[in-house]
């Protein structure tokens, strides 16, 4: 293909020598829609023998410009991607590595092309939505507990930091650390923080940790004629408690308008709790949750605040990064919201 951006222009000889292919050609790249913290480019290839034979469609994952700090670099989030694919969950099939920036000036990875919607309010304002949610929400919660199946004796993830004496401290530490970091006080947030850890007793638990996606939420997986088809950006996975991603999935950040429907704006809780619970083979702690959900918009709100450094710092030009710090007010609403809530009495999660 002619014309192709500097960067790219070694790219087709790197992925012929890669695949072992007699002949390869990449017909077209474009940029793909989302990533406000990586780079998605969609390739159409023509290839001729070699481990990718007929391949048509690949997606080539990279680096932005700038970063989020708890974000993992790209040999993280392949390892994370192979060892999801191994475990069964639906995620696109990682294919090859690019670890240096010798290539096309950053590190970089492989990986199948997967159909579907990924786009967060078109999927919770489907008009066909009623008819295939309750589906979609079992489908996420079987895909959530086969990536919570994976456990720290998995050698291949060894990389991943194990800190604190368990999951909901260590999130209180990593939270705060992160607030410390910011450029202004985020007095209400801090409250949001404090007021959790007074609470550690109610809330955290000693069980072993699993794999966290640790951004399971709508707008992070695909959607094809009411099917799921693939999990997307595992770069903040990592070990935690298993209802950090259930909070995660129900807070109402993520639910794009669609406030009744509490698993990410797509559905009840009901399809989603027997699904996950029967692929689990244990109960949901329901009421660690609604603590969960509570984290879940701290956790947006500091990271809403990192996206307007990124853009203010100079680091990367982006209307959508720069805008980010404006949703932190509503993820402050919703902490206080859940925190009234539970100081009312509430006993179980998602609210």
């Amino acid at each position: 293909m002619t014309g192709l951006l500097p960067r790219f222009t070694g790219l087709a000889d790197w992925l012929a020598d890669q695949t072992g292919a007699d002949a390869l050609t990449i017909d077209s790249i474009t940029k793909m829609a989302g990533g406000a913290i990586q780079e998605n480019w969609h390739l159409e290839v023509t290839i001729s023998g070699g481990r990718l034979d007929g391949a048509g469609a690949l997606v080539l994952r990279t680096d932005a410009p700038s970063s989020v700090g708890e974000s993992h670099g790209r040999t993280a989030e392949y390892a994370l991607l192979q060892a999801a694919f191994a475990a069964g969950v639906a995620v696109a099939r990682p294919h090859l590595l690019a670890p240096g920036r010798d290539v096309i000036g950053t590190p970089f990875f492989i990986m199948d092309h997967r159909p579907g919607q990924g786009q967060a309010r078109k999927i919770v304002r489907d008009p066909a939505l009623p008819e295939y949610g309750d589906a979609l929400a079992a489908a996420l919660g079987r895909e959530m507990a086969r990536i919570h199946s994976i456990g720290t004796c998995d050698e291949s993830l060894s990389f991943l930091p194990l800190s604190g004496d368990n999951a909901a401290e260590a999130q209180i530490a990593d939270s705060r650390a992160a607030l410390d970091a910011l450029d202004s006080g985020q007095p209400v947030t801090e409250y949001a923080l404090n007021w959790l850890e007074d609470r550690l007793d109610e809330w955290r638990c000693d069980r072993p940790r699993v794999l966290c996606h640790r951004d399971f939420r709508t707008g992070n997986y695909l959607v094809e004629k009411g099917r799921l088809t693939a999990v997307l950006d595992w770069e903040f996975a990592g070990w935690s408690d298993p209802a950090e991603d259930i909070g995660w999935l129900c807070a109402r950040c993520w639910r794009f308008g669609n406030d009744e429907q509490l698993v990410g704006g797509i559905a009840g809780f009901v399809a989603f709790r027997k699904a996950y619970e029967a692929e689990a083979g244990r109960a949901i702690d329901l009421r660690a949750v609604m603590y969960w959900q509570v984290i879940a918009e701290i956790r947006w709100a500091i990271i809403s605040r990192q996206q307007e450094q990124r853009a203010l710092s100079g680091g990367e030009t982006s209307l959508e990064l720069a805008l980010s710090g404006y949703l932190t007010a509503e993820m402050e609403r919703n902490m206080l919201d859940l925190i009234t809530a539970i100081e009312a009495g509430a006993t179980e999660g998602p609210l």
